[in-house]
Parts: structure tokens; sequence; C-alpha cells
């Protein structure tokens, strides 16, 4: 089975992912594939460069495959990207095209987007479940 976590609760990244799935993928006994992670508000903050958490996920998600993206709008306002936010403009309204926003010091293969961003990257490879913590 492939899965993709989205975390989007208090400490989800720290806590469950740091204590719990990390290290699981790390020894080869999480017993699924995982193909993505989504991090949205705080949770964006395991994905700066020099976290002890960001690091060792970015070696695993290199080896594995994963997907690691962060919300572009989270990540604007922690300064984990530049640039304006993807699908909506300064006033909230939705854009035809996307605008540029890249990721800023962050651990390597991070990327930074939306929805849509979301589904791009995931359609060659989709999970068969997508579970929010």
């Amino acid at each position: 089975m492939k899965v993709a976590y989205v975390f989007a609760l208090p400490r989800a990244a720290s806590y469950k992912l740091g204590k719990m799935i990390l290290p699981q993928l790390e020894a080869g006994t999480h017993g699924v594939t995982v193909v993505g992670m989504f991090f949205f508000d705080d949770n964006t903050f395991v994905l700066r460069r020099g976290d002890p958490i960001g690091e060792r996920l970015s070696r695993v998600a290199q080896e594995k495959g994963i997907l690691l993206m962060m919300c572009d709008m989270c990540a604007l306002e922690r300064n984990l990207a530049e640039g304006e936010p993807r699908w909506c403009d300064a006033e909230g309204k939705g854009r035809a095209t996307p605008a540029e926003c890249r990721v800023k010091d962050t651990v390597p293969g991070v990327q930074v987007g939306c929805f849509p961003d979301l589904y791009a990257a995931l359609a060659g490879n989709p999970p068969d479940q997508v579970i929010t913590l």
C-alpha cells in the first residue's frame, strides 16, 4: 500500500513524524510505501536546514523517493520560502497561473506549493491513502 502524510495538527511533524514514522522508515519497518509528505503551519519548521528531524528526513526521502512539500503560504509566513503565494494573490483571489515561490534555508529535496502542486507532484505515483496527522 502507498500512503501520503499531511502534517496539519500541532506537533505532528516534531512528535508523530520524528518519534514514530521517521525511525520506522529509517529501520525499514514502517510497513507501507510512503510516496509523499505535505507540511502545514508550524510543522514546516522541521524542514529547516540544520533541524535534526529534517536532516534525517531529507536523507530518507532522497533514498526512498518520498516527496517533501510544504504549504507555500505557511512557508512564506515562517520565512522558509520567498516569492509569492503560488495560486492566490495578495487579496486572496485565485490565480490562473502560479506565481514564483522558492524554498529558503530548508533541508535538501523540499518543495513548496499548494494543493494543485501537490496533486501534480503525486500524479505519477499516487497514494492509495492519505493520512492527516
